[in-house]
C-alpha cells in the first residue's frame, strides 16, 4: 500500500483532484500531474444520491491505478459506501474517505475499511461540525475537510474550514493521533496557504491545478 508521512511544519502534500482532468485524454493528465510532482491522487466518487452528480466507480478506479504508482485515495460521496467497499479496494486504491453523514454505522464501516488493508478516512460537509466525528478520531488515518459543497468542482472557498482544520490539529497534538487533515474545495495558492498555517497536510485542488499552463509551479505553490 502507497501511504504518505505528515510533511514538514509548515508545508503539505498536493493531492490533485481527477475530477477537473481530462477524461478523453486521462492517461496524459496523470502523467503529467506526476511528472510536476503531484504526492497521491484524489478520485471523487459520486452517486447522483448522496450528491447531486454521478462521476465514476471502481471500473475507473482500477485503471487509474493501472496508469500511476501514486497513492490513491477515493473519496465516497456515496449514500451507502459501506456496500462498495470491497469493490473499491480490489480496484486497488489505497484510501477509503467516507463521509460522516452518510448512511450505516460508521464505526462498523471504518473497521471494514481497516479490514480490507486500506486507510481509513472521514469526510465532513462545510456545515457539518468538528463534534460528529469525535468518536472515531483514534482509528483514523485521514480526516477530509471539505472547503464546499461536495458534489461539483470550481466552488468558492469556505474561510469556515480553517478553524475546522486548527480545531483538528489541536486535537491530534493534544490526544497524540495520527491521522493526516486533508481540505478539499476552492484550494489555490492564497486559500492553501491559509490551510497549511493552521495544519492542513493535504490540499487536494481540481480546477485551479488542471487549468494552469505550469502544473509543477502551482503545485510547488501549494506544497509551501
Amino acid at each position: 500500500m502507497n501511504w504518505l508521512p505528515r510533511p514538514a511544519d509548515g508545508q503539505a502534500h498536493v493531492a490533485p483532484s481527477l475530477l477537473s482532468a481530462d477524461f478523453s485524454d486521462l492517461k496524459s493528465d496523470v502523467d503529467d500531474m506526476t511528472g510536476a510532482g503531484a504526492d497521491l491522487l484524489h478520485l471523487d466518487v459520486m452517486d447522483g444520491h448522496f450528491v447531486p452528480n454521478i462521476t465514476f466507480g471502481p471500473f475507473i478506479c482500477q485503471a487509474i491505478r493501472r496508469i500511476s504508482r501514486l497513492p490513491l485515495d477515493a473519496h465516497l460521496m456515496i449514500t451507502n459506501p459501506g456496500q462498495y467497499l470491497e469493490s473499491f479496494a480490489r480496484a486497488g486504491v489505497d484510501g477509503l474517505t467516507v463521509h460522516v453523514e452518510a448512511s450505516g454505522d460508521m464505526g462498523e464501516t471504518l473497521d471494514a475499511i481497516g479490514a480490507l488493508g486500506v486507510k481509513r478516512g472521514i469526510s465532513l460537509k462545510p456545515g457539518t461540525p468538528v463534534e460528529d466525528i469525535l468518536p472515531w478520531l483514534d482509528r483514523l488515518d485521514l480526516v477530509l475537510v471539505m472547503s464546499v459543497e461536495p458534489g461539483f468542482g470550481g466552488q468558492k472557498f469556505d474561510p469556515g474550514a480553517v478553524e475546522k482544520i486548527a480545531e483538528l490539529d489541536r486535537r491530534r497534538h493534544d490526544e497524540g493521533r495520527g491521522f493526516l487533515i486533508s481540505v478539499d474545495g476552492g484550494i489555490n495558492e492564497q486559500t492553501g496557504a491559509l490551510c497549511r498555517e493552521v495544519g492542513a497536510d493535504i490540499l487536494v485542488s481540481g480546477s485551479w491545478l488542471f487549468g494552469a499552463e505550469d502544473r509543477a509551479t502551482r503545485i510547488a505553490l501549494l506544497r509551501g
